[in-house]
């Protein structure tokens, strides 16, 4: 399984001199005003999947442009060019740690909705009889608007996964493809199943067959920014609502594919790469407030003696930071879970190969227990998460749901320690 931002398996801490190889978990929440926020007090979050804290970067920059720059920017007066100088940051910033152009990088309201726009391109692009592969490992976002374009002659193929373990397999798709495919579309890792799939393997095999690839990160980037380069998807989109920012989506389309698409913008910005695939106007001060992401993660690199120079290996070495601390966090609550009578784990039992996104398949309706959760202190969901086809393709019925459990680096061992005491009494 690559865990990695690049192409190596496993996980690992650069090793460097001075380098503090454990994340420290009190500096991390000293960034995020949530854990000093007195109604959050005794209240262990563990619904991260469906969006994370705010870091103080984010909402420092947020209330900044909103009291100073809240202007239509990139006018010659002052607050105006400055708001334009925030925007262009956070786009260059962010695309840099995410081994990209920064025209490459594209802010919108939300994934789901980068996902349909993106689709309304790739539906005037290809002809009837031409194919694009989803799978059934998504949650809807990146797997809705594409089997839409049957409608239009487009054939849906599906990669199915496995219905005992959820997992995909790429020999699997192999099959799938041939002369007529021309989108390959997956998750890094699943909101539901949890496993992380290897990126650059299944890309290569896409490639190799002359297809595209669409990568949603949704469920992968709050676990470290992936190196997007190095990985090689020609589109990778997540959520920065996920990843400690503004509530918007974030999509990389890389330049080749991005200019053979056609444009879905004003038609006389379609000279411009980053707003061929923005039909309305961006929220600015959102975009701005992004770059408050980069710092965080600079924050990170910086307090933990990183000595790297470049962004996207900074990004690096925080994103192993982040990984081997949920990893150790995790294992403990899969060992937990994984035998219980009338519970059933999905995903792999084994932490190294999975976000810590966990969903319960219980007996009875998942709802009402991450209720009973909320009376010891524990955030949590029960539903579908929108992963209706994932639950169905392993037998697990969505009217009941899942309970899942979802958390990110900034959580402490002491919240894991609630947790598992509230799922004693609740299971």
């Amino acid at each position: 399984m690559a865990l990695t931002r690049g192409k190596t398996a496993g996980i690992h801490l650069p090793e460097r001199t001075g380098v503090k190889m454990a994340l420290d978990i009190d500096f991390v929440r000293k960034q995020f005003p949530a854990f000093s926020e007195a109604s959050l007090h005794g209240q262990a979050f563990f619904e991260n999947a469906g969006g994370s804290y705010t870091c103080q970067p984010v909402i420092d920059r947020l209330t900044r442009f909103y009291t100073q720059r809240k202007v239509q920017p990139y006018a010659p007066y002052e607050a105006s060019r400055l708001a334009g100088a925030e925007m262009d940051e956070a786009r260059s910033r962010m695309a840099a740690i995410l081994g990209v152009e920064s025209d490459e990088l594209n802010f919108g309201p939300s994934t789901s909705q980068n996902t349909y726009v993106l689709a309304q391109a790739f539906r005037k692009w290809m002809r009837p009889g031409e194919a694009i592969v989803v799978t059934n490992q998504d949650h809807e976002a990146n797997t809705g608007p594409w089997r839409r374009l049957a409608e239009d002659g487009i054939e849906i193929r599906e990669w199915r996964i496995d219905p005992e373990t959820g997992h995909l397999t790429p020999e699997d798709l192999e099959n799938l493809l041939d002369e007529k495919v021309r989108l390959v579309c997956f998750p890094h890792s699943s909101n539901v199943v949890g496993e992380i799939n290897p990126v650059t393997e299944i890309t290569a095999i896409a490639h190799a067959a002359g297809a595209f690839v669409c990568v949603d990160g949704v469920s992968y980037a709050p676990h470290g920014f992936p190196n997007v380069g190095e990985l090689g998807p020609d589109i990778y989109l997540f959520s920065s609502y996920k990843t400690y920012g503004p509530h918007q989506g974030i999509m990389v389309i890389r330049r080749a594919l991005g200019q053979m698409l056609p444009n879905q913008g004003h038609y006389f910005n379609g000279d411009v790469l980053y707003k061929r695939f923005t039909p309305a106007g961006p929220d600015h001060a959102q975009i701005a407030a992004s770059a408050g992401m980069a710092d965080y993660v600079e924050l990170l690199a910086q307090h933990h003696g990183c000595t790297e120079t470049d962004p996207a290996a900074r990004a690096g070495f925080v994103h192993d930071l982040m990984r081997a601390h949920e990893v150790d966090l995790l294992q403990p609550l899969l060992d937990a879970v994984k035998d219980r009578n009338s519970v059933r784990l999905l995903g792999p039992a084994v932490a190294e190969t999975r976000a810590p996104t966990v969903a319960l398949a219980l007996t009875r309706p998942a709802e009402p227990v991450a209720a009973e959760l909320a009376k010891f202190g524990v955030m949590a969901g029960g539903g579908d998460f929108y992963a209706v086809r994932a639950l169905q393709g392993m037998g697990v019925d969505p009217q009941k749901g899942v309970l899942r459990v979802s958390f990110t680096h900034y959580t402490a061992r002491s919240e894991i320690d609630q947790l598992l005491q509230a799922l004693d009494r609740v299971l």
